[in-house]
């Protein structure tokens, strides 16, 4: 039955409504996002940001820029910040709190970032099924695993994942794809499509189940 003049303009005005939120929703949900970081942070002192908006935010970007410039390139500020982290590592209830943030923080930035050796994953043999992961750990003898490895599933949409310990053969390096596209892969749900390396991390000391053998 054809359809009226009518009805093809409500269904033309859907569509270009829900191509339109395809566009929009992503580009407002991340100024939304950065927005109320910049007003959380800005509002830890709400009498300087109700007289000057912003300033707070910067000052705490410098901030974090100037102790982190200050840990790595002077001896003294790299001691200083050494031993603040020991201390904070051995004190009785704080070290359940830091411990954990600093080794999640870690992992993703810093010099000793973890989820940079993407790798494929067996998680089924019939039917053969593979994920997408990261070795976090090349080698589990220490926990009377040996030729085992532990690597890190992300979830799709979501901000979570989980740890497996598999055998080693089980896994072999992902080819094609930098660490960033890898987890971006992942975490899209696989509609992110494949990239080519666009940076050296895909080369950079990634080690492989076979040389932690």
């Amino acid at each position: 039955m054809k359809k009226s003049p009518f009805e093809n303009l409500i269904n033309l005005f859907f569509k270009s409504f829900l191509h339109g939120l395809a566009i929009i929703g992503p580009i407002g949900l991340t100024v939304f996002v950065i927005w109320s970081v910049i007003s959380s942070i800005d509002n830890m002192i709400p009498s300087v940001a109700k007289e000057i908006p912003g300033l707070v935010f910067v000052s705490t970007i410098v901030v974090t820029a100037f102790l982190g410039y200050l840990a790595n390139k002077f001896v003294f500020g790299k001691f200083v910040f050494e031993q603040l982290d020991l201390l904070l590592e051995k004190t009785p209830g704080v070290k359940h709190i830091y411990t954990p943030t600093k080794d999640v923080m870690s992992s993703f930035v810093g010099d000793k970032k973890k989820f940079n050796h993407p790798v494929w994953v067996k998680t089924n043999e019939n039917p053969e099924i593979w994920r997408i992961g990261f070795l976090t750990q090349p080698e589990m003898t220490a926990v009377e695993k040996e030729h085992f490895v532990a690597v890190y599933l992300p979830h799709s949409y979501a901000i979570s994942g989980w740890v497996i310990v598999t055998d080693a053969k089980n896994t072999k390096p992902v080819v094609g794809m930098s660490a960033a596209s890898a987890m971006k892969f992942a975490v899209s749900g696989g509609v992110a499509g494949f990239h080519a390396a666009e940076s050296d991390d895909h080369n950079s000391g990634i080690i492989s189940p076979t040389e932690a053998e």
